[in-house]
């Protein structure tokens, strides 16, 4: 995986004083950090690894008001002010990149485009109109039904055309935002691990080397909060996308971004790499550690790619993300529930994370620096919206019967079963022990249950990762936390 060139300082050594101590280095962290900077405040950023080392590493880079979910889903729980909102802050949002890369002259390959959104069996016409309608009552009325997409290779029937949307290089501009955040004066840390963070009058964040960030606020961008056990993650799940990158010639297929109708959808945009361009496709998504099929699902992506696309070439590139889908549409964004006021939190930003971590930069900036939002109540962490009651239901439902794997046999009986590369769930005794090969032969055991709330990972062959079926909380082979909301590596097999 890709990540900024532009590297973090060293390992912080020594206790710092700041006004805001922000918790990860993607869009979401960098943005609010880039904004406070600009208004005097003084940061410190922390971040586990290197810059967009975490999910804004994986994005494919949609910067969109097209909204993820359809504004006619965001109009029936959050009625027709909260889906103008929706659209208010994610046009408010494409345009602070745009400005942001002008002001700061960041080369970062950002370039409008118009966006295309095309039905597909079973859907029908009749949900792109009722899709158009909602989309002109939230404010969007620009947006307008055409014969079809501008591709070629197929013909994709009628399609919703949303002007002005963009894509850019998401590290490329990362890289832009450190170097603006450094020169005005904020620190940014690496390789430096958050463990304790406190709120209150004596806000501070402890680090496992042992300094200590003391400060006025506290901001936890870390795709999902590694600082609270339940309060938000009853309310988003995670699931898995993946995302093949094929060599096209040049010019071969129109700029743009692409979304059909299908739950999972795909996604499709281009991006122009050295003498050719490189056609980049997501979908396939699933429930984090649900499912064990990552390599065919990469072979669906490819075949429905070839089919549509009859001039790629070779696949470049194969990766996956991890986003976190909230039960009713919008991101969390603002005061962490159940805390002191000055932890504030960022997370949900389900397939527009581009979008949505620039909307937490700019909204974050405003409650920290104690200055009212339009947009506040809708992307609160605290908001109940009870028409999601049923997709709350079923998403914990589905969390629930997750720890039935405790009473299950494991993958393997005997570690001799695994190849080098190679890892599985042994049970062990009572136990569920966590059991990988690297590719010298050594083997590495850690406990297969999760620190966060106790649920049993499973292998991810692609990645070669364990990944937790109930919060998304994912782990190195070796058993190193790198995605919350765990905070802690697997223990030690004992």
């Amino acid at each position: 995986m890709a990540t900024a060139d532009t590297p973090l300082s060293p390992r912080l050594q020594d206790t710092v004083r700041t006004d805001v101590c922000i918790i990860g280095a993607g869009i979401a962290g960098l943005t609010t950090a880039y904004l406070l900077s600009q208004e005097g405040r003084s940061v410190v950023v922390l971040d586990d690894g290197p810059i967009g080392g975490g999910m804004t590493g994986r994005t494919t880079a949609h910067l969109t008001n097209a909204f993820d979910d359809r504004y006619l889903d965001v109009e029936k729980l959050h009625g027709e002010e909260g889906a103008r909102l929706t659209a208010e802050s994610h046009t408010a949002a494409i345009e602070k990149v745009n400005d942001i890369v002008r002001r700061e002259n960041i080369d970062c390959d950002f370039e409008r485009c118009d966006g295309f959104l095309f039905a597909v069996p079973p859907d029908t016409q009749e949900l792109l109109d009722d899709e158009l309608a909602a989309t002109h009552r939230a404010g969007l009325t620009d947006v307008e039904k055409v014969a079809r997409a501008p591709f070629d290779a197929f013909d994709t029937g009628p399609a919703l055309r949303y002007p002005r949307q963009a894509q850019f290089h998401p590290l490329k501009y990362l890289n832009g935002l450190v170097r603006a955040i450094s020169r005005d004066g904020g620190r940014l840390f690496g390789h430096t691990h958050a463990t304790t963070i406190e709120g209150g009058e004596n806000a501070r964040v402890e680090t496992a080397a042992g300094p200590v960030i003391t400060c006025e606020a506290i901001v936890v961008a870390t795709n999902t909060p590694v600082n609270d056990r339940v309060a938000i993650h009853t309310k988003q799940a995670p699931y898995v996308t993946y995302v093949i990158g094929a060599s096209i010639p040049k010019g071969s297929v129109a700029t743009g971004l692409y979304w059909d109708t299908l739950d999972p959808y795909h996604y499709v945009r281009v991006q122009a790499v050295g003498d050719h361009d490189v056609l980049i496709v997501g979908g396939e998504d699933h429930k984090t550690g649900q499912e064990s099929d990552c390599y065919e699902r990469y072979g669906r992506l490819e075949s429905w790619t070839r089919e549509r696309f009859p001039q790629i070439g070779d696949i470049e590139f194969r990766w996956s993300g991890q986003v976190m889908e909230p039960v009713d549409y919008l991101a969390f964004i603002g005061r962490n529930p159940l805390d002191s006021d000055n932890v504030f939190i960022a997370t949900g930003d389900s397939g527009q994370g581009m979008t949505h971590g620039t909307i937490a930069g700019m909204l974050l900036t405003d409650l920290i620096q104690d200055r009212e939002n339009r947009w506040t109540d809708l992307y609160s962490p605290s908001r109940v919206t009870l028409r999601a009651t049923p997709e709350f239901a079923s998403e914990n439902i589905n969390v629930a019967a997750q720890y039935s794997d405790y009473v299950t046999a494991g993958d393997i009986k005997s570690e001799d079963e695994l190849k080098p590369g190679q890892g599985a769930v042994m049970r062990h005794g009572l136990s569920k022990i966590a059991v990988y090969r690297d590719e010298n032969g050594a083997i590495y055991k850690r406990s297969a249950v999760c620190p966060h709330l106790g649920c049993v990972v499973a292998w991810n062959a692609c990645e070669k990762t364990w990944d937790c079926p109930c919060h998304g909380s994912r782990y190195s082979a070796e058993g190193r936390v790198y995605q919350g909301p765990a905070n802690t590596d697997l223990s030690e097999n004992t």
